[in-house]
């Protein structure tokens, strides 16, 4: 999965400004919220958790227009908790934001 960066980085220098120390800093901290909630969705057991954990990661991804993490965050609300395919698929997700970190 490749996500789009621009509306990503768009969103952070609004954010940001001509900071980059704070725009790095929102950045891993938009990393490190996505990571907690992907964590989340491992470890639940039940509807609710995982339901809860999805619709987090969809909010996450709608203030920094994350449109490919907001679609996995849509796709895990109407899935089974521990689908497979879409704890896969945020996981590499998750592993590109760190490579471009």
């Amino acid at each position: 999965m490749t996500y789009q960066q621009g509306p990503f980085l768009a969103a952070l220098g609004a954010a940001s400004g001509d900071d980059p120390a704070l725009q790095a800093e929102l950045r891993a901290a938009f990393v490190e919220s996505v990571e907690r909630q992907l964590d989340l969705l491992r470890r639940a057991r039940c509807d609710g958790n995982w339901s809860v954990a999805a619709q987090r990661l969809h909010a996450i991804a709608g203030s920094f227009h994350v449109e490919e993490l907001r679609q996995l965050a849509d796709d895990a609300q109407s899935a089974a908790p521990g689908e497979p395919t879409i704890l896969t698929r945020l996981a590499e997700l998750v592993t590109e934001l760190r490579i471009e970190a």
